[in-house]
């Protein structure tokens, strides 16, 4: 039977800027919504170091507080000049610049208009894709399960597996792709780790001027500190039963703990606590998996790829391995759901964010919306 228009593969447009605040990554797939069955080009636009630093001041604060609109800015005009390079897209993506997040409680705070970039790119964009869940009394993240599910079936994986993102906070989805679709009980389980590279990013830009301990260098030369590992397990945070969520600064007593310590030991630590609390992680799954794909900046930091092979009880390796793009695999999640809102799909579930029901999170925005779609963008508030 042929598909109808709305069932047909399009191209679209996914755009991610996560909570290292490196810069904007961007990346086109051909989907349906339930398949990927082509990558497209892809781009990445940094962020400028005055960009990161309007950007940082406003981390942890809601729409109307100090530099919230000054960041908003940044984010929308890193994206309009990046997503304006890319050609033949039906949809974007948008998923905005995450400053506060905290479900249960003021709800998530992600900065950046998707109504203001319709206009620019005139193009339908897909954005605010969390609120929905935090209302429903879901965590609002992660959000990308659905897309790992997708991959797993592009992988013609046959047992269980799991991906690994290692950005800012570390997050884990495993996937039996044995089930139907990803909403289906028993298909996927998802949640944040615990703090990844966004500590150590810290710390380097601190102490050394620099973005990130590239090739772990730092670390390597540095011995970990395991009474500050020990103190660090004992977080709350490891014992809620999954699915669960976290903000970038919910961890900040890690950064304090070793700030006595010398550059190479407080780095060594600080990666050996991201592998750590991956290691806890695990430990919730379902049933054992076959392979852990890394995607995320930290797949590049072979000290802490070495700390996860030797703590995981399965092979450990980057999505290249699979052939996937680990730089532009959180963008193209955006591009898949963005398709999957517009068509009225599902794009968390009770197992990836502990939302209450099957939850098709996002609002459109299209070229010619009236003003009030170009209002201040909303905070999701839990019930």
């Amino acid at each position: 039977m042929a598909k109808t228009r709305d069932q047909a593969p399009i191209w679209a447009l996914g755009a991610m800027s996560g909570t290292s605040l490196d810069g904007v990554d961007a990346a086109m797939i051909l989907t349906d919504g339930h398949r990927v069955l082509e990558f497209g080009p892809h781009a990445y636009r940094p962020y400028t170091p005055a960009e990161q630093a309007v950007l940082r001041a406003a981390l942890g604060r809601w729409p109307g507080e100090p530099g919230v609109a000054a960041a908003a800015e940044v984010v929308e005009t890193a994206h309009a000049e990046l997503l304006s390079r890319f050609e033949g897209a039906a949809l974007v993506g948008f998923h905005g610049q995450t400053l506060a997040h905290d479900p249960g409680g003021r709800g998530t705070h992600q900065a950046g208009n998707g109504g203001l970039l319709a206009e620019v790119l005139g193009l339908p964009v897909v954005w605010d894709f969390r609120s929905s869940d935090v209302a429903l009394g879901g965590q609002g993240a992660p959000l990308a399960p659905f897309y790992h599910f997708a991959l797993a079936r592009y992988l013609a994986a046959a047992e269980p597996l799991a991906f690994l993102n290692l950005g800012g906070v570390g997050n884990l989805t495993w996937i039996d792709p044995a089930q139907p679709g990803p909403e289906v009980p028993g298909a996927l389980l998802a949640f944040d780790t615990g703090p990844a590279n966004a500590p150590l990013n810290d710390l380097m830009r601190a102490r050394l001027g620099l973005a990130q301990d590239a090739g772990g260098r730092v670390a390597a030369r540095g011995r970990v500190k395991r009474p500050v590992i020990e103190a660090f397990l004992d977080h709350p945070y490891f014992l809620k039963i999954p699915p669960k969520s976290l903000d970038r600064d919910a961890f900040a007593a890690l950064g304090e703990a070793v700030r006595h310590l010398g550059t190479p030991a407080a780095a060594a630590t600080l990666t050996a606590a991201a592998a750590a609390a991956v290691a806890r992680g695990v430990e919730h799954f379902p049933a054992p998996v076959s392979r852990l794909l890394v995607t995320g900046g930290g797949r590049l930091n072979p000290v802490l790829m070495r700390h996860l092979a030797r703590q995981l009880p399965c092979p450990v390796v980057p999505v290249e391995a699979a052939g996937l793009n680990g730089d532009m695999l959180e963008a193209q999640a955006f591009a898949f759901l963005a398709v999957r809102v517009a068509r009225g799909m599902a794009t968390s579930c009770p197992s990836t964010t502990g939302v209450a029901a099957n939850v098709g999170g996002g609002q459109i925005s299209r070229p010619d919306a009236p003003d009030a779609e170009l209002a201040e963008p909303p905070v999701a508030t839990p019930r």
